[in-house]
């Protein structure tokens, strides 16, 4: 049966049904009852009454799932390269990647000969990381511009050069001393 034959026959028993309305009194020999039965009387009122607390309620509650919803739209936009592409994110990932395992290398150098080295090389990575910073909002702001694209990669890129010249710097230096302590080895 299609919606409109139902509402038709619905509407046209629509009287059919109230066949016989409650004798005078219906309500208070109910609530006698109630009464007798120890049960907490409840008196219905026919009268529509809002209270303000719950329009205070729903007010809350659109609130909350508004600002939620705010919030999860505001974590999607990260303004890294991953947000991208998947080309973006793993190339990303590369990088991330390399930096954290020269950064580990270097700060596992314990030799006093270089540990000017390493802190001028983690004071020069950290104020690339803030640059990067602020190109993740420039990102955003931008829309996926390339130039911010290719100043984020670059950006990569400086850290891994700075991690790697001053791994060879500290190279140089371990086999200068290794060079002479054998010389004052051999002299001795």
């Amino acid at each position: 049966m299609d919606k409109t034959t139902l509402d038709d026959i619905f509407k046209n028993l629509e009287h059919d049904f109230d066949t016989e309305n409650p004798e005078t009194g219906h309500e208070a020999r109910f609530l006698k009852k109630l009464k007798d039965q120890d049960a907490p009387v409840i008196k219905v009122n026919n009268t529509k009454k809002y209270n303000w607390r719950s329009f205070v309620g729903i007010a809350a509650s659109i609130l909350l799932l508004i600002t939620i919803a705010f919030g999860m739209q505001q974590e999607t936009e990260t303004g890294d390269l991953a947000s991208i592409s998947p080309k973006m994110a793993e190339t990303q990932g590369f990088f991330t990647a390399t930096i954290d395992e020269a950064l580990n290398k270097l700060k596992a150098e314990s030799i006093p000969e270089v540990q000017s080295l390493v802190q001028d090389a983690l004071n020069q990575i950290k104020i690339l990381e803030t640059d990067y910073e602020k190109l993740k909002t420039d990102l955003i702001e931008s829309g996926d511009d390339n130039r911010v694209i290719y100043a984020m990669i670059s950006n990569f890129q400086n850290r891994i050069t700075i991690l790697k010249n001053t791994l060879e710097q500290i190279d140089t230096v371990k086999q200068l001393n290794d060079t002479s302590k054998h010389l004052n080895e051999s002299h001795i």
